[in-house]
């Protein structure tokens, strides 16, 4: 027969188990600390960058700011490389990412990843001298990209299967840039935001859009560990709520300069 006082008091134990491990979730420390670390990538216009006065701005730093008030903390945002996303988050120097992020599925093996927040376009950036005028041109071309970032495993896959030309990575974006911009390479492909913000912007007046990359839209996610169910159903949730308000259209026509374009963050039968 069992001990009754026995039974009374190991009950007690698992119940106090289960409710600290019911408790221990990111979302309630961020909350309780009063802080929320977003990793942001500022070399990356107009999703994130440094302004005249040396501050962090762009559609990313917006997000991360508008989630903190949400959460009724304060906003830091962690500057972290397009490479460095993934440690930041893991080491524990940043909350979630939000660093226009893709969704692929060897990222979420290592990170959970919300529903997508951003669509990406990816076009070819060239100088007006090189005779490339699309993405057939850039075959066996010096080619480069942003190490770490969908486009450039794209990009560099491509060039293997070619079987000609070069591909060079690169640790960020305005890196890529330049090289170009001096012809260390001749093109590369990025996003149709990078590309209309670098462009606008006169800092490499002998750059140019050179038609679409034939590749899939990148859709790009918040992130979080990816153990942290409650912070990640919370940023989830988030996302929805910044299209449902409105705010989401307000950021991209404040950052991009345009109406959401048909690459929206919907999936026929999969997102809706």
């Amino acid at each position: 027969m069992k001990n009754p006082a026995f039974a009374v008091a190991l009950s007690a134990v698992l119940s106090t188990s289960f409710i600290a491990t019911a408790h221990a979730d990111k979302l309630d420390d961020i909350i309780g600390s009063g802080k929320l670390r977003c990793a942001v990538t500022l070399d990356f216009p107009p999703m994130g960058f440094r302004d005249a006065s040396n501050q962090p701005a762009g559609f990313d730093v917006d997000y991360c700011n508008d989630l903190a008030k949400i959460l009724g903390v304060e906003a830091e945002v962690v500057e972290t490389p397009f490479p460095d996303r993934i440690p930041a988050l893991i080491s524990g120097r940043a909350d979630v990412i939000v660093a226009s992020t893709s969704d692929t599925l060897e990222r979420a093996k290592t990170v959970g990843l919300s529903v997508p927040y951003f669509a990406f376009q990816m076009v070819v950036l060239t100088r007006d001298n090189t005779g490339i005028n699309s993405f057939d041109d850039i075959k066996g071309k010096a080619l480069g990209d942003t190490s770490g970032t969908f486009e450039a495993i794209a990009l560099e896959n491509d060039v293997k299967k070619w079987g000609t030309g070069t591909f060079r990575a690169y640790q960020s974006q305005n890196d890529t840039l330049l090289a170009v911009a001096q012809g260390h390479i001749d093109a590369t492909v990025v996003t149709n935001t990078v590309a209309a913000a670098t462009v606008k912007s006169g800092k490499y007046p002998n750059l140019k859009i050179a038609g679409n990359a034939p590749y899939t839209i990148d859709y790009v996610s918040l992130g979080a560990k990816r153990n942290e169910y409650g912070l990640i159903n919370y940023l989830n949730l988030f996302v929805n709520q910044q299209v449902r308000s409105g705010r989401y259209k307000e950021l991209f026509v404040k950052w991009v300069g345009t109406e959401i374009p048909p690459t929206d963050l919907t999936v026929p039968k999969v997102y809706y």
